[in-house]
């Protein structure tokens, strides 16, 4: 096959797979590979397996999450065959302190893990991840793509901040998007990709793209796990698109019309009532998007969605395709939300609805209420926790989430009923940072700046979807404090609540400190 850079670590990592699913050998070979694997455990016997997709920087405009512009058939798919929820979020709207929250079933306060370029292993070392825990009781743990943290795209085709012992194996592919391309992508910063808006519309086809390698290689391993009923298997999916810079193959920009993309134009009246705090996400290159820029930007970061989809959809399509589809578990989401303008923002890191939500759909086959629709906020926090009841799987004391598997078995369970999420901010000549911390009701979202020292923000989800109303603010007041007396009952009230649980996700010991510097893994120039 001809692929563009670095092979994808086949041909290694056969030696690793072979231990454990048979391979395409001669008879010989086979029987004595047999020889070597260990006697069926009847522990393992119709165990589920979990098929565990994540996509980077994805925010809810997709087409099952009522988007009238994106096209996402394959997401689309999956939710009519599992249950969707509606209002899910992030613990941290931050590609490194989101991933290893998630895989750690910890708070970020719990973890340590505050930025990127960190791995749990440098502050509690003795903690079993998720993936870790599923290997622990006799699953097959496979990752391949962006599961921990990358540089992106300058680690894409390693294994980037990653954690050995979560896997027996990881696939690392990297494509003409990496490879080939970065030469021609424009950026609002020349040269900078990772972190600045950037997009590209390749002329080259999908296969030679990254993701659609991460695609090929699933279906590589799915076709050798179908082979084996004794051993479950866990295996995760991580999607580099659509994080910057926005590149996928110019037929899935030509599916979206420029002049369509709907831009912000209420920037200035929506910031009025909004703390300073609120807004320290924004960096100074997004000044030069003219409207034209924004459209752009718009138009690619949609193409790559749907570049991404049309991924998913080719695994889903061999897990059919290998006959596992009928006992595998699958969990599709993202590691955090992204701006696309609102309030003045783009891209991530802050505590608002488009920053913090994230999709989140869960197909498991033997629940029974497939196409519908959680109403219950919940966390990534709670897929670790959720997914090991789901499995039978023993986890460390500790998890600080909740299982959500009542909720899928019925999408009216309130469970926990809120979910929170935090930032870190820093604001000029500041030597010491604060943060910020979000709670998600059902009906409100309040978030507390430095304890509230720096700003109180609370909306009103059933009359103000947008965000656009802060009800904490009264202009007419020097400390912009509202009077009302229904107001701040309502804030007294979640701020205990929040409170509460920010005390929980604190260890008595402080924070974990990282130990060591963070570290940038490069393939191109290492």
């Amino acid at each position: 096959m001809n692929r563009l850079g670095p092979i994808s670590f086949r041909t290694a990592i056969v030696f690793c797979l072979a231990s454990i699913l048979p391979p395409v050998l001669s008879s010989a070979d086979d029987r004595r590979v047999e020889e070597a694997l260990p006697a069926e455990s009847n522990g393992n016997v119709g165990r589920p397996n979990v098929l565990f997709l994540i996509s980077d920087d994805l925010n809810c405009r997709l087409g099952c999450y009522g988007d009238p512009h994106v096209q996402t058939p394959n997401l689309d798919r999956l939710a009519a065959r599992g249950v969707r929820f509606e209002n899910a979020y992030c613990q941290f709207p931050l590609c490194g302190p989101s991933r290893n929250s998630m895989l750690c079933g910890l708070y970020p306060d719990s973890t340590g893990i505050l930025a990127n370029a960190q791995i749990f292993r440098q502050t509690i070392p003795h903690h079993q991840s998720l993936p870790h825990a599923f290997r622990l009781n006799g699953y097959f743990a496979a990752r391949i793509g962006k599961l921990y943290h990358y540089n992106v795209p300058r680690s894409v085709g390693t294994n980037g901040h990653d954690d050995p012992a979560s896997w027996e194996m990881e696939i690392n592919p990297m494509g003409c998007d990496r490879s080939i391309e970065e030469p021609d992508i424009f950026s609002l910063r020349k040269g900078s990709f990772g972190g600045t808006l950037s997009w590209y519309a390749s002329p080259r086809s999908d296969e030679l793209h990254t993701d659609a390698m991460l695609a090929e290689e699933a279906d590589w391993v799915l076709e050798r796990c179908a082979r084996r009923n004794d051993r479950p298997f866990f295996l995760a999916v991580g999607f580099y698109r659509p994080h910057t810079p926005y590149v996928a193959p110019k037929k899935y920009f030509e599916s979206y019309d420029l002049e369509d993309m709907p831009i912000v134009d209420d920037v200035e009246e929506d910031l009025a009532d909004v703390p300073a705090a609120g807004l320290l996400s924004q960096k100074a290159e997004q000044s030069l998007l003219t409207d034209r820029l924004s459209r752009e930007a718009i138009q690619a970061y949609y193409a790559s969605i749907t570049f991404m989809d049309a991924q998913v959809g080719k695994v889903l399509d061999a897990l059919d395709h290998h006959g596992l589809a009928d006992n595998t578990i699958i969990v599709f989401t993202s590691d955090h939300g992204y701006h696309l303008g609102a309030k003045g923002l783009w891209q991530k890191m802050s505590l608002f609805e488009e920053s913090a939500r994230v999709p989140l759909i869960i197909a498991d086959p033997k629940t029974s209420n497939a196409g519908e629709t959680a109403i219950t906020p919940v966390g990534l926090i709670d897929l670790y926790p959720t997914l090991a009841d789901l499995c039978g799987v023993k986890t460390p004391a500790g998890l600080q989430g909740q299982s959500l598997r009542p909720i899928l078995s019925d999408v009216d369970e309130p469970g926990r009923g809120f979910t929170i999420s935090q930032v870190t901010r820093k604001t000029k000549g500041q030597k010491s940072r604060f943060f910020g911390y979000t709670i998600r009701t059902p009906r409100y979202r309040l978030t507390l700046w430095d304890e509230g020292q720096a700003g109180v923000e609370l909306y009103d989800h059933e009359a103000d979807p947008l965000e656009k109303h802060n009800l904490a603010f009264d202009g007419d007041q020097a400390d912009s404090m509202t009077r009302d007396r229904e107001v701040l009952d309502v804030i007294a009230e979640l701020s205990k609540t929040l409170r509460d649980e920010i005390s929980r996700g604190i260890p008595e010991t402080g924070r974990p400190e990282v130990s060591g510097k963070g570290w940038v893994i490069d393939l191109t120039n290492p």
